[in-house]
């Protein structure tokens, strides 16, 4: 409840007062250590935001790398790590600090990506002993630096089709790893330009005769800083923005690798070239592979919640600093956020990024869970799988929204490159499409609903996956899909029978999360019955999913969507009584309501919301916003975020 010296209005609505430090001490949780670390590491190296701008590409890249060497001289960036070898042993740790570090310049975010997440884990989670022996001690000191070369200017979501070739030559006991035309060229490598003396390259496995599909090699593609012995490298050059990372081009002609360089904790070939493994179904063994990698989607998702905070940050202290208008003759100029609209604008976005900071949470705790061993079972796995690819999405198409939103909200002022947007703007963007294109993300998410993870998961295709689902009854689908039995459980929470979604209370938290569950699983049902149809009418498997592909993304983001607002409501519920859930109550009551009024149309076309309804949806978004309006400050303040990386004098002071 509100704190005792908190007053009510005329509705007897009582205002609650938020406890900041309180309030960051949730948000930050279990992980308040090393997100303080990340802070102060961030206040040192505060220059860096207008380096960025004073310095040339290549002066600038130099100075990231250095802060990431400096900042892995803290421990900061090898929290993920093994302690034997120098690391802090805490996966959770790993993500809360990369987070974290989302609220300062994101060249140096991403290098510390490129450097600690993907090189380092591939070689951390595909590699052995051998490897982590020879590799990660320098790794973490950020001695060695490395690239992850998976993508090709080919292939990026399809990597199983990738066109680089790795032969094994018996005679020899090598791999000959081989570009094989333009399109198998490794682009957009981060830290391929200049700084990566390795590479963990992904490469098509030619043992004998046969191929073995994708794996991954250690290769060499610098010696004593010169570019290795059949190695080319070209430089990608400026892009939109982190242009503090070095992204580069390259190619293999014919260079030769020992057998050790294979990463092979899912696979081996012997010295004589017989090929190995413990996984036999080659499908699954490719995606048990890549599974290991999800920690690259966590650190993304959250990544992108954190840009959208200081994008919030700044554009909400702006609105009640600046005035523009007065609404009566005899009266001043008022403030910005003061207006409905501009509440309308920023608020329920502010809603939304306290939804996401949670349902982040959730999926790094079953990161942590799953990578430590505690639920380390297959199905464990690919709900990871699912849930970090839909966090990921929906968290950085937020970000990409929020920023824009945010400079708008700023007029002139945050066109202006020293207020940060211009920087968060470019260097953000390309959240929505690295560590997985979103859209293709979704898909994964879809195809775990559609086929309930079942132990065909790794083996379908898309093909596959329609054949797997048309297979079944469609009342079968619903059944194995369907997270609650919602009919009857909505008849004993809510009132009004099958008339629940009138007669409830727009404020119930089971009303809210009952239109998000019906609105999942009626789309799921559907996505169902028209791909049985298509298949029944002897149509094309892949023709049917392609035509059904909007439908697909649809149910997807209606599911991640009840995930973060389960995740939300969970955490208030949880929290003792006082002003900080009061507040984070009105926030989760935003969050829900917005989401539904934004998709009315389709509540209204399944008969779940009357015209009245939802006119009243929209008055009780606007009476949340109002309320909200005193607390949003104080909101943003509890993320912690230092006044250092604000940077942005003309709008924040």
């Amino acid at each position: 409840m509100a704190t005792d010296d908190a007053s009510a209005d005329a509705s007897g609505y009582v205002q609650p007062e938020i406890d900041v430090p309180a309030l960051t001490a949730l948000l930050d949780g279990e992980y308040h250590e090393i997100r303080d670390l990340v802070r102060t590491n961030l206040v040192r190296y505060a220059s860096v935001l207008d380096e960025a701008d004073e310095l040339g590409t290549d002066a600038f890249r130099e100075r990231v790398r250095e802060l990431v060497v400096e900042m892995a001289a803290t421990g900061q960036t090898g929290m993920g790590f093994p302690k034997r070898y120098g690391g802090g042993g805490d996966v959770g740790a790993s993500i809360a600090a990369f987070e974290t570090l989302a609220y300062g310049d994101l060249s140096v975010l991403v290098k510390v990506g490129v450097q600690f997440g993907l090189f380092g884990g591939a070689i951390l989670h595909l590699g052995t002993a051998r490897h982590h022996d020879a590799y990660l001690p320098d790794l973490i000191a950020g001695r060695l630096m490395g690239c992850f070369a998976m993508t090709e200017t080919g292939h990026g979501s399809n990597v199983q089709a990738l066109g680089t070739v790795a032969r094994y030559d018996a005679g020899t006991g090598e791999f000959v790893i081989t570009t094989h035309g333009d399109q198998a060229s490794k682009d957009y490598i981060g830290n391929a330009a200049r700084h990566g003396e390795l590479a963990v390259v992904f490469a098509q496995l030619e043992v004998g005769e046969k191929s073995e599909g994708v794996h991954a090699f250690v290769v060499p593609i610098r010696t004593g800083g010169d570019v290795a012995p059949g190695v080319r490298i070209e430089d990608d050059g400026r892009k939109m923005g982190l242009n503090g990372v070095d992204n580069g081009r390259i190619r293999f002609d014919g260079v030769r690798v020992p057998r050790e360089a294979l990463l092979n904790r899912f696979a081996d070939v012997t010295p004589d070239g017989v090929y190995e493994s413990s996984i036999d179904n080659p499908d699954r063994r490719f995606f048990t592979m890549l599974g290991t990698l999800v920690q690259g989607r966590v650190s993304v998702g959250g990544a992108g919640v954190g840009a959208a905070k200081v994008a919030l940050s700044i554009a909400l202290r702006y609105a009640v600093r600046r005035r523009q208008f007065a609404t009566t003759p005899d009266a001043g100029e008022q403030l910005l956020l003061d207006y409905g609209l501009h509440q309308r604008r920023l608020l329920p976005l502010l809603a939304r990024t306290y939804a996401l900071h949670f349902a982040q949470d959730v999926v790094r705790g079953h990161l942590h869970e799953v990578f430590s061993g505690h639920t380390d079972d297959p199905q464990a796995r690919r709900r990871l799988e699912s849930r970090a690819a839909g966090t990921k999405a929906l968290g950085t198409w937020h970000a990409t929204r929020v920023v824009q939103e945010c400079r708008e909200a700023c007029g002139g002022a945050g066109y202006l490159a020293v207020n940060r947007f211009a920087a968060l703007k470019a260097d953000s963007d390309i959240f929505t499409t690295f560590e997985g294109d979103n859209h293709v993300l979704l898909q994964l998410v879809a195809k775990g609903l559609l086929t309930d993870y079942a132990s065909e998961f790794e083996d379908l295709d898309q093909r596959g996956m329609v054949r797997y689902v048309t297979g079944l009854a469609v009342e079968t689908v619903i059944e194995k899909t369907s997270v609650h039995k919602l009919l009857e459980r909505v008849r004993d929470l809510l009132p009004g029978g099958d008339e629940w979604d009138q007669e409830a209370g727009l404020l119930d938290s089971e009303y809210q999360l009952a239109m998000l569950r019906y609105r999942e699983e009626h789309m799921l049902a559907g996505v169902a019955r028209r791909l049985k149809r298509g298949v029944d009418q002897k149509r094309d498997p892949g023709a049917v999913f392609s035509q059904v592909q909007d439908h697909v993304i649809a149910v997807a983001r209606a599911h991640v969507e009840r995930l973060v607002l389960e995740a939300f409501t969970d955490r208030v519920r949880a929290m003792p009584e006082g002003g900080n859930r009061v507040a984070l109550g009105l926030l989760c009551d935003l969050f829900a309501l917005s989401t539904i009024e934004a998709d009315r149309a389709w509540f209204m076309e399944h008969g779940r919301l009357t015209v009245q309804r939802s006119k009243a949806i929209s008055r009780e978004v606007n009476d949340l916003c109002r309320k909200v309006r005193p607390l949003a400050v104080d909101l943003v303040d509890a993320w912690g975020i230092p006044p250092e990386m604000l940077r942005a004098p003309d709008l924040v002071g």
